[in-house]
Order: structure tokens, then C-alpha cells, then sequence
């Protein structure tokens, strides 16, 4: 498997799949993904997965990032019962009003 360039790994969007409920990046053939479903106004994220090769690089944050940014244009609240996304909540203070 090769793994591409930093660069290439920067400029991958994050696609958003409405019909599966997550937040996506497709980099060299592998799928970096952020799950959520959304109940009574409220966003709450499952699970987020970056394969092994990926780890390291950001792409974890940029997917909670494209997550919480679309929340928040929803006006939806957050529940994060994904592990990942709780620590970045936590570290991230500018997300707060979404909890």
C-alpha cells in the first residue's frame, strides 16, 4: 500500500455521505471516516476511524471539525459518545456552546 504525499493528504475534502450519516476522506484508496446519527436535534457521534497508516496526521480533527461546524449551522446540540471526540471537546473550548 502506498501512502500519498502530505500534500495530497492535505488538500483531500472532507465529503459529507447525508445518506450514511458521516463525514468522509478518501485518501490512496483508504476511508477516513467520521459516524453520526442525529435524534431529536441533536448530532451524536458514534465513531470515529482513521486506518493505521493515516494516524498522525490530523485527519481525525479535520473530520470532528467538518462535524461540529455542520451542528452548529443546524443549530443541533452534540452528544459525544465517540472516545476521540470527547477528548477533542475537551481540548477545544470553541465547541462548547454545542454541548
Amino acid at each position: 500500500m502506498v501512502i500519498p504525499e502530505s500534500d495530497a493528504i492535505r488538500s483531500a475534502p472532507v465529503e459529507h455521505n447525508i445518506d450514511q450519516q458521516q463525514f468522509e476522506l478518501h485518501i490512496g484508496g483508504m476511508l477516513c471516516l467520521l459516524q453520526y446519527r442525529v435524534a431529536n436535534g441533536k448530532m451524536i457521534i458514534h465513531h470515529t476511524e482513521v486506518p493505521p497508516p493515516l494516524e498522525n496526521r490530523g485527519l481525525a480533527e479535520r473530520l470532528t471539525r467538518a462535524a461540529l461546524d455542520y451542528a452548529r449551522t443546524l443549530d443541533w446540540k452534540v452528544e459525544p459518545r465517540c472516545p476521540y471526540t470527547a477528548a477533542f471537546l475537551r481540548r477545544h473550548r470553541e465547541y462548547c456552546d454545542l454541548l
